[in-house]
């Protein structure tokens, strides 16, 4: 994610016929979001979306023409492809998404896959980048004025360091099921 120092990242494995709707609720899974907010595909001045939602919803400034992000395959990337995912229009939280390396196999996955990462993802509205180092301070220091009040909102404790990637792959693997549900907080017994 863009203006996060350290960064927050997920490395994914995704099936080539996936389109950029797919890509969406991919990342949504990876970052434990709800999926509760506007996103959209950023490409060489383009924008993807769901298009009756950010047709009819905020314009973005640039009033640049939106097309549908279920018109766009992975498979239409070549490796090296760089572009940016925006989710939440408030909070803004832009990641680049990054096509390292195409994979041709045998038997084509039937789900994604997070294979690396680092750092636990910000909280859904948490308040952007200066609203996630706000809430990180005052969750790290039992002794801040806003820690008892950010604990209870979040619903337990947050470690910002965490990252674990077998639930994350949990998810991520799930994520395009019709009933799935996302992780909304850390598992219990991380601090």
């Amino acid at each position: 994610m863009i203006e996060l120092e350290p960064e927050v990242w997920r490395q994914l494995v995704v099936p080539w016929y996936w389109t950029l709707a797919h890509l969406h609720l991919g990342i949504q899974a990876a970052f434990g979001w709800q999926d509760c907010h506007l996103h959209e595909f950023r490409i060489g001045g383009l924008r993807f979306g769901d298009l009756e939602l950010l047709v009819e919803g905020p314009q973005r400034g640039d009033e640049a023409r939106v097309f549908d992000s279920r018109d766009v395959r992975m498979r239409d990337f070549r490796e090296g492809a760089i572009f940016e995912y925006v989710y939440d229009f408030g909070d803004n939280w832009t990641h680049v998404v990054e096509v390292e390396e195409q994979l041709f196999l045998d038997i084509a996955p039937k789900h994604a896959t997070c294979i690396a990462g680092a750092r636990a993802a910000p909280p859904d509205d948490v308040g952007g980048p200066p609203g996630y180092e706000r809430f990180v301070a005052a969750m790290s220091d039992p002794r801040h004025p806003d820690h008892r009040e950010m604990r209870r909102w979040y619903g337990g404790p947050f470690d910002p360091e965490w990252c674990d990637l077998a639930v994350v792959d949990k998810d991520v693997r799930g994520a395009l099921r019709a009933n799935a549900r996302r992780r909304v907080r850390q598992p219990k017994g991380k601090p």
